[in-house]
């Protein structure tokens, strides 16, 4: 017989490959069409398409967002919450207790099936509450931060969310823009394209707006289409909507690309936790079944009861506690200007323990003001500021900083009107190999001349010429020496320097590339001051002091770099630059990294590097950046940091965005990292102690009582119960200790949690079985359920008591104090089952009322249990050196 999982597969593989096929014919045909045929196709027009065309569009094409399936639906959420291993475990009990409690009895008792089905019931209820909250907690999240596109409307270029485009839309695309669907461009300047995501080419492609397409170019080499996951590096273009979501060609094979993911060592932690419980339930399952079914001689009981235990023994809070603390956590984060785009990211957050960073507006004011233009010898030269002012105007991709520092400086000195002489003619963008970028001008008589700005290195690398007091000579090597000492001079005073060159020998007509900027005049500099930002120093040593060491990753100059780093606190002992790098093996960049905390004159792919040498290091390591060069090192790093200011490609990489780029918003998002981490890692330590020790409990009292310790329908309740105590949980305080340091997921560690906690609960569980025993007298199988009634009052406010123990390595509730939450659903879950057991409320789950008498003894083992929990947490921590 084929399986049918195997059938669904095939099925739905076949409809992706459809679906690809069926996306690849539409774009080629429209990649072969004219631009006015396109428009026509599209029914739309150069001017874009009016309100009216585009409802109608998003009512037949809906959202422009790709799933890959429908798992963020009310009808999912509500599905996961009722069907899930813990509660079909519930069902099989309650199918086994319908037919020993009501088929098969002479006097049909309906309670534990109602009680069984009530577990089930809450559980689905709380877990579908909590889910929806998240959910909720999430969108709201997430529309806090969205990547925009301009797009032409009733002929107007205005901004809109990126979710909204719709097919014949068309849309302006500059330098770190995402495409917001799969596009044909209408026109293009020096438009490059990083693919990677769909193709695995690290090198950007050109693109172009006419039909110079081959027969047989593969889809992703048609140089007139662009897809969404791309992004463009440098240039500008104009482009229209051809698909969009999952019509589009990364749509179409998203189920195949998204795959799954690595695990992070949290989610392999808490795999591997359930797992051991899951274990421990099957080894118990059987073993207190046989032992209860032998000694007993009361079979169907004994499955029950088994089968009881092992509901016991699941961590059926464990998707709530985890939903519900992470969801907390991101709110929380939220408040202090931290957006968690996935909730995952907050416990690998709290575990970073070394931060990469760019300096520009982290370290710095990211108000970069224009200090100096000056010629060769570092005289004030305006002709300096009116070159550079030209190459800044004209360039059509993105206006960084340094850009925008030169026009607002010119605007200064009234030379916008130089602006009518000229004309663009061509442009060669920028780029992190040449780290320059040029114009080519033509002037009212004709005259062409190219303007170059860029890193001085590499600029005097490409100027075989130099101007000297308004004559052009041959630059030799003192020339270059003199040349080389005035950046030098101004980069140690630290400022950002960079060179301005030009040329009038340029080719009349053709097209311009990187070939022509070579026999360059260098006629002067330019020197940027970026200071730093006064809360940076503060900012790296809060960070330093809750073991977060902060590495910066720049691709400025050395000097620039040492001066910020000097002031704020940056360890400058050892510098390495790109080149550097490039001549180290992985090895000796191993090495270097443990040391290191400057990186200069990096590239983007440099920096990525760096990141891989700290994870290979063992180093859980955050990324923070904002730029096009940033996007590699983000999606390296363990966990990605941008800024709600970024360009898109980096938010879209990026795990955590920062409505604010400062790192003191930083120190903050990693203590609620770790308070998060630390309320889950309290309920898994508390889980699987006390399960070990139950189990331990549960096979002494199989042995050697004559009834059985407890009724399923009693360990249901008391299940219950103990649930309910722990929905404060999320919401508890965590220990400023406990946040001082990263926090790992470390299963060794919660293995020997395991072993000093539980066998712990055993032994106190036998005195109160030994108390129940002697010195009340329930030692007859008449009086069975008196016993469970007793134990039934300890181990459920037994449990809430080691909820307080475990969550502090301090005295709790003198020296920790715990939530308000966590001691509400204490309270009353003690208050409820002491009314259980010593009222006629007992009676209700077949128990007895439990004496008067029994409350000092119950007083005695739990003050008992109290302070031996106490001794052996010191115990631990003395031998561990940590207690969660």
């Amino acid at each position: 017989m084929i399986p049918v999982n195997f059938i669904y597969k095939e099925t739905h593989s076949r409809q992706i490959q459809k679906n690809k096929h069926d996306t690849e014919l539409k774009l080629r045909s429209d990649a072969s069409l004219t631009a006015e045929e396109l428009l026509t196709h599209l029914s739309s027009a150069h001017t874009g398409l009016t309100n009216q065309e585009v409802e109608n569009r998003q009512d037949e094409f809906g959202k422009n967002v790709i799933t890959t399936g429908n798992k963020n639906t009310t009808l999912h959420r509500l599905k996961e919450a009722v069907i899930n291993p813990f509660n079909i475990i519930l069902l099989m009990v309650a199918v086994v207790a319908c037919f020993t409690d009501v088929v098969t009895s002479k006097n049909p008792d309906y309670f534990t099936v109602i009680i069984i089905l009530s577990l089930v019931f809450l559980s689905s209820l709380v877990s579908f509450i909590q889910s929806q909250r998240s959910n909720t907690a999430a969108e709201k999240l997430s529309k806090m931060i969205s990547n925009k596109s301009s797009v032409r409307r009733d002929g107007k270029l205005i901004e809109i969310p990126m979710d909204e485009i719709v097919p014949g839309d068309v849309v302006w695309l500059s330098a770190g823009d995402m495409l917001p669907g799969d596009v044909r461009f209408l026109s293009t300047k020096d438009t490059f394209v990083a693919q990677s995501a769909l193709t695995g080419e690290s090198n950007p492609v050109e693109k172009f707006s006419d039909l110079r397409n081959k027969q047989d170019d593969a889809l992703t080499d048609l140089c007139n289409i662009g897809f969404m996951g791309s992004n463009i590096v440098s240039g500008s273009a104009t482009a229209i909507i051809l698909t969009t979501g999952n019509n589009t060609y990364f749509g179409s094979m998203a189920n195949t690309l998204s795959g799954n993911r690595a695990e992070t060592s949290f989610e392999r932690g808490v795999s591997s936790v359930s797992k051991l419980l899951l274990r421990m339930m099957l080894v118990m399952v059987p073993i207190v079944f046989l032992i209860n079914g032998l000694m007993k001689n009361d079979w169907p009981s004994s499955l029950l009861f088994a089968v009881s235990i092992a509901v016991g023994l699941a961590p059926e809070m464990l998707p709530v506690i985890m939903t519900s603390t992470l969801a907390k956590g991101a709110i929380t984060m939220s408040k202090h200007k931290v957006i968690v785009r996935t909730l995952g990211a907050i416990q690998t957050f709290g575990e970073m323990d070394i931060l990469c960073t760019d300096k520009t507006g982290t370290l710095t004011e990211d108000k970069i003001a224009l200090e100096k233009y000056m010629n060769v010898h570092g005289e004030d030269d305006v002709r300096i500021l009116r070159h550079a002012y030209l190459n800044s105007y004209f360039q059509t991709g993105l206006k960084n900083l340094i850009d925008i520092a030169i026009i607002n400086r010119a605007a200064k000195y009234n030379l916008e009107n130089i602006l009518d002489n000229y004309s663009c003619v061509d442009e060669i963008p920028f780029d992190f190999s040449r780290r320059r970028m040029s114009v080519v001008l033509i002037d009212e008589k004709g005259k062409r001349q190219l303007v170059t700005k860029g890193a001085v290195e590499e600029m005097i690398a490409i100027s075989s010429f130099v101007e000297i007091h308004g004559r052009v000579l041959p630059m030799d090597e003192k020339s270059r020496r003199m040349a080389l000492a005035t950046y030098e001079k101004h980069d140690a005073d630290g400022l950002r320097m960079v060179a301005v060159a030009q040329k009038n020998e340029v080719p009349g007509s053709g097209a311009f590339s990187v070939k022509d900027e070579r026999d360059m005049v260098l006629i002067g500099f330019l020197g940027f001051l970026d200071p730093p930002k006064e809360s940076a120093k503060d900012a790296i040593t809060a960070l330093q002091e809750h073991g977060v060491r902060t590495v910066v990753l720049t691709g400025d100059s050395e000097g620039v770099a040492l001066k910020v780093c000097g002031k704020v606190g940056v360890n400058t002992s050892q510098l390495i630059t790109g080149r550097d790098v490039d001549r180290m093996d992985d090895a000796a960049l191993h090495d270097a990294v443990n040391t290191c905390d400057l990186f200069a004159k990096l590239s983007p792919s440099q920096k990525e590097r760096v990141v891989k040498a700290f994870q290979t290091s063992g180093h859980t390591v955050g990324y923070m950046g904002d730029g096009i060069n940033d996007a590699l090192a983000l999606r390296q790093a363990d966990v990605g940091i941008s800024v709600d200011s970024a360009v898109d490609i980096a938010k879209e990489t990026a795990d955590i965005i920062l409505l604010e780029k400062d790192l003191m918003v930083l120190e903050e998002g990693v203590l609620e990292g770790r308070r998060t981490f630390g309320n889950i890692i309290k309920y898994i330590k508390m889980a699987t102690s006390g399960n070990f020790g139950n189990m331990i409990s549960v096979i002494v009292a199989s042995i050697f009582l004559p009834f059985l310790p407890m009724l399923p329908v009693q360990i249901l309740t008391q299940n219950l119960l103990c649930d309910f105590s722990q929905m404060g949980m999320p919401f508890d305080n965590v220990d400023n200790e406990y946040v001082k340091k990263p926090r790992k997921w470390e299963t060794p560690s919660i293995k020997s949690f395991m072993a000093y906690m539980g066998p712990l609960s055993s032994v106190f569980d036998i005195l109160c079985f030994a108390a129940l025993w002697w010195a009340i007298g329930a030692n007859r199988i008449e009086l069975a359920p008196l016993f469970q009634s007793g134990w039934f009052v300890f181990g459920t406010v037994s449990q809430v008591l080691v909820i307080h123990i475990i969550r502090t390595g301090k005295v709790p509730f003198l020296q920790s104090k715990p939530s308000l939450p966590l001691i509400v659903s204490s309270l009353i879950v003690v208050v409820v089952a002491l009314a259980i057991g010593f009222t006629k409320l007992a009676i209700g789950i077949d128990m007895m009322p439990l004496p008067v008498a029994f409350a000092p003894w119950l007083a005695l083992i739990l003050a008992g249990y109290f302070v031996f929990a106490q001794l052996i947490k010191k115990i631990y921590i003395g031998r561990y050196k940590e207690w969660l």
